[in-house]
């Protein structure tokens, strides 16, 4: 009888553990606790994601992109008029929240969230005024959550980066400076994460409709005839065979794409000059193309 009861309390035991492992993780107090990291953003940041500043007619970003490009934090501010959008494209929307809170290095802000979600961007956006701390708010390891969902702590942004944007957004100028010590006397458009670049300067050149680009560094200034001085675009810049490359971003909120190659003989097809370098853009969801030379 002895042994028959010891086997009994063995078998409640083992089925008390399966029904815990196929439930979610309990928190204290009772309160439901995070997903698990395969329905949910991880919380271990990781050493390949790398922060970068953008900066555009309609305003200014600061997105943490993944290892292969993928955002998974986008920071925006637009100009002129002091809001503040956080966007995760991995969280889900919950019909019955409508906080979400960002925040490091000790300081937090609760921003209002869209229950339905974010139909343009993905996953769920919190929008607010500009906080007076946001320098503090991304000076530490930075955490976004929603309901139990949480993404971070990812590491804090390079601190020029995290200068920039706030000096943009409080209405200034969006320019990273280099930070203190060896790099600072480089200029920010050759600066890529802690990365000095090597790339000769470009101009590209394109019609029909016409088109024209100033390339230095990972700076892009794009500029057509309803905007002859043109609008700079920062980007990610990948270097390619025999002086070509890509470099990618965003310009006015969307994909910003160009890309150049070796083309001897290019013509710009409105003149006689022949240009070293062809190129392939994509702005404002349009496909253009192009030549290009050192300057």
């Amino acid at each position: 009888m002895r042994t028959s009861g010891l086997i009994a309390a063995a078998s409640l035991l083992l089925a008390a553990c399966g029904s815990r492992e196929n439930a979610p993780d309990a928190a204290p107090g009772g309160a439901k606790a995070a997903p698990s990291s395969s329905a949910s953003p991880s919380n271990t940041a990781s050493t390949q994601a790398r922060w970068d500043f953008q900066s555009s007619g309609e305003g200014s970003a600061l997105a943490l992109l993944a290892a292969e490009g993928r955002t998974t934090i986008r920071l925006f501010c637009t100009s002129g008029d002091n809001s503040l959008l956080v966007n995760v494209p991995a969280f889900r929307p919950i019909a019955s929240e409508e906080r979400l809170s960002f925040g490091g290095g000790g300081e937090a802000e609760a921003l209002v969230a869209d229950p339905r979600g974010d139909a343009e961007r993905g996953g769920v956006s919190g929008t607010g005024a500009v906080p007076a701390n946001l320098g503090a708010l991304i000076a530490g390891p930075v955490s976004v959550s929603y309901g139990a969902q949480t993404s971070g702590p990812h590491s804090a942004p390079p601190e020029d980066l995290s200068r920039a944007f706030a000096a943009a957004c409080a209405g200034g100028s969006p320019t990273p400076t280099p930070a203190a010590g060896p790099t600072a006397a480089a200029s920010p458009c050759l600066m890529q994460g802690s990365q000095r670049l090597r790339v000769r300067p470009l101009r590209a050149v394109g019609t029909e409709p016409f088109w024209g680009a100033r390339i230095e560094g990972r700076c892009v200034t794009y500029s057509h005839i309803e905007d002859q001085d043109g609008t700079r675009a920062w980007t990610r810049y990948t270097p390619g065979p025999d002086g070509g490359g890509a470099w990618v971003g965003a310009l006015g909120g969307r994909r910003f794409e160009l890309r150049v190659r070796a083309r001897p003989g290019c013509s710009d097809g409105m003149s006689d000059k022949l240009y070293p370098l062809a190129v392939d853009l994509v702005v404002g969801g349009e496909q253009r193309s192009g030549c290009a030379e050192p300057f």
